[in-house]
C-alpha cells in the first residue's frame, strides 16, 4: 500500500500539480501569493501529506482500498487533496474582509496614541487669544479678528498703492497671526476633549474650558463675534466677504463644546457665554452683506460658509437655519458638482488638486453635520445624479495613486497633499464603503505644514462619532 500510493501519488502529483497548478497560479496569482504559496505549500503539504498519508491513510483505509481499484482511490483523494489544498491557498492570499463602518469602538484604539501624544503637549499650553498680538493694519480693535487676503501682493508698477491679484500664490509678508491663534485653538480643544474622551481624565476637559473662556467668555481677552476686518487688501478694502473662510477653524471647536455640554463637564455661565457668543456669530454670518455674499458664491466659499452656519446652529439649537442649510446644499451647492462628480471652478484654479480635496472634504462636513436619522445627505442625489457619491467616486482614484492626476500640478503645496481627509472617513462610513475608510487610515492625520492645517479643519473623528 505505501510503495503504491508513494509511486502513484509522486508520479500523479508531478505530472498534473506541475503543469495544472502551476499554469493556473501563475495565471491568476500575483508575484507575493506564488512567493507564499511556495514556501507554505512546501512546508504545510509535506509535512501535513508525510503524517497524514504515512499513518491515517495506511491505518484506516488498507482494508477498504483492498476492494477498490487504484484509479478510483486516487481519483478521490486528489479531489478532496486539492480541494483542501485551494482552499488553504486562498485563504492565506485573499485579504481580510473589510467592515464597512468604523465605529466608535473600532476609532478608539486608531486615535488613541496620535491623541493623547498630542493632548499630553497641550495641558502645558496656555489660552491665547487674537488679543495677544496687535495688528497694526487692522480698521479694527484689538478684540476683532483681522487677517489679510492670500494672494495679494505689492504692485511691482507702483509699490506704495494698492496691492494687486496673484492667484494661489500665498503672499508670505501678511498678518497670520489672528489666524495663527484660531488654528492654534482648533488643534487644542478637540484634541483635549478627544483626550477626556477616551481616558476620562479631568485634567484634558478643564484645560478645554480655560481655552473657551478665553475665546468666548472673559470680557479682556475675547474675540469679537464676527469677521468685518478678515481677508483685507493694502489700498482696497479693510475686510471682505472672503475672509469668513478664516473661521471654517471653530467648526470643531464648536463640536467640542456640544460634546463637553453633552457629558455635563461645561456648564453654568461658561456654557451659557460659549453659545451666545456662536448665537451672535451665526446671526452675523447670516445677516450681514459679508455673510450673504459668501452664500451667494459659487465655488468653495459657499460650502465653507454652509458647513460653519450648520454647525453653529447645531450647537445653539436654530432648527429652522438648519432646515434651511440642508435645502440650501441639496438646492444649490449641488449645482456646483459636474456630473462626473468634480468641482469646474475648483478645477480651474492654480491649485485644482488642493481646491478639489478642499471642497470635497466642505461639501462631505455639510453633508454629515446637516444629516438626521431621517434626512441622508450623503445618500441624497439630484434629479441627473449628482450627489456626494459621485464626488467622492471621482476624487477617490487620485487621493489613492496622486500619479494619475489629469491636472497640471499645483503651483505651491501640491506635495503636501493628500491628507487624512474626513470626507474619506465620513462618506466611507455612510455610503458603506470600506475603500474609502481603508484609505483614510493610511493618510497622515497630523501634517505640519500651515497652508495645509489652514485647509484641514476637522481633525478628531472621535468628537463626531457617536458610536
Amino acid at each position: 500500500m505505501t510503495n503504491g500510493l508513494t509511486a502513484d501519488i509522486t508520479t500523479d502529483m508531478t505530472a498534473d500539480m506541475t503543469a495544472d497548478m502551476t499554469a493556473d497560479m501563475t495565471a491568476d496569482m500575483t508575484a507575493d501569493m506564488t512567493a507564499n504559496m511556495t514556501t507554505d505549500m512546501t512546508a504545510n503539504m509535506t509535512a501535513n501529506m508525510t503524517a497524514n498519508m504515512t499513518a491515517d491513510t495506511t491505518a484506516d483505509t488498507t482494508a477498504s482500498l483492498r476492494s477498490v481499484s487504484t484509479s478510483a482511490v486516487m481519483s478521490v483523494f486528489m479531489s478532496v487533496f486539492m480541494s483542501a489544498v485551494m482552499s488553504a491557498v486562498m485563504s492565506a492570499v485573499m485579504p481580510p474582509v473589510l467592515h464597512a463602518q468604523i465605529t466608535r469602538a473600532d476609532l478608539i484604539p486608531i486615535e488613541r496614541s496620535r491623541v493623547l501624544a498630542a493632548a499630553k503637549r497641550y495641558l502645558g499650553e496656555a489660552p491665547i487669544t487674537i488679543t495677544a498680538y496687535r495688528a497694526e493694519r487692522s480698521a479694527g480693535g484689538p478684540h476683532d479678528f483681522y487677517s489679510e487676503a492670500d494672494y495679494f501682493w505689492p504692485n511691482p508698477a507702483q509699490p506704495d498703492g494698492p496691492y494687486i491679484n496673484r492667484d494661489g500664490q500665498t503672499n508670505p509678508d501678511n498678518f497670520v497671526k489672528h489666524r495663527d491663534v484660531m488654528r492654534r485653538l482648533s488643534l487644542i480643544v478637540p484634541a483635549l476633549v478627544a483626550a477626556f474622551e477616551i481616558t476620562g481624565d479631568e485634567r484634558y476637559a478643564s484645560r478645554a474650558v480655560e481655552h473657551l473662556r478665553a475665546w468666548f467668555v472673559a470680557e479682556s481677552t475675547r474675540m469679537n463675534p464676527n469677521l468685518l476686518y478678515s481677508q483685507a487688501v493694502k489700498g482696497v478694502s479693510t475686510g471682505r466677504s472672503f475672509g469668513i473662510i478664516d473661521s471654517i477653524h471653530l467648526v470643531e471647536v464648536a463640536r467640542a463644546v456640544e460634546v463637553l455640554e453633552r457629558i455635563g463637564f461645561l456648564k453654568g455661565k461658561t456654557l451659557a457665554d460659549t453659545k451666545a457668543w456662536f448665537r451672535d456669530y451665526l446671526a452675523w454670518l447670516t445677516t450681514h452683506p459679508y455673510g450673504i455674499k459668501e452664500h451667494d458664491a459659487t465655488n468653495n466659499h459657499s460650502a465653507a460658509w454652509a458647513m460653519q452656519v450648520g454647525e453653529f446652529a447645531r450647537l445653539v439649537g436654530d432648527e429652522p437655519r438648519l432646515a434651511t442649510t440642508r435645502r440650501f446644499f441639496q438646492d444649490t451647492l449641488m449645482m456646483q458638482m459636474a456630473a462626473d462628480g468634480s468641482f469646474p471652478r475648483e478645477l480651474a484654479r492654480t491649485k485644482p488638486y488642493g481646491y478639489s480635496l478642499f471642497q470635497l472634504d466642505m461639501m462631505g462636513m455639510v453633508a454629515e453635520i446637516l444629516s438626521t436619522p431621517t434626512i441622508d445627505l450623503w445618500n441624497f442625489t439630484t434629479p441627473d445624479g449628482r450627489g456626494m457619491r459621485k464626488a467622492l467616486e471621482f476624487m477617490y482614484p487620485y487621493i489613492k495613486d496622486k500619479s494619475t492626476w489629469p491636472k497640471p500640478p499645483d503651483v505651491m503645496y501640491y506635495d503636501q497633499w493628500p491628507v487624512r481627509h474626513p470626507a474619506l472617513f465620513f462618506g466611507g462610513r455612510a455610503l458603506h464603503e470600506p475603500r474609502y475608510l481603508e484609505l483614510w487610515r493610511t493618510l497622515d492625520p497630523d501634517p505640519a505644514v500651515d497652508e495645509v492645517i489652514r485647509n484641514y479643519p476637522v481633525r478628531q473623528p472621535l468628537l463626531w462619532v457617536d458610536g
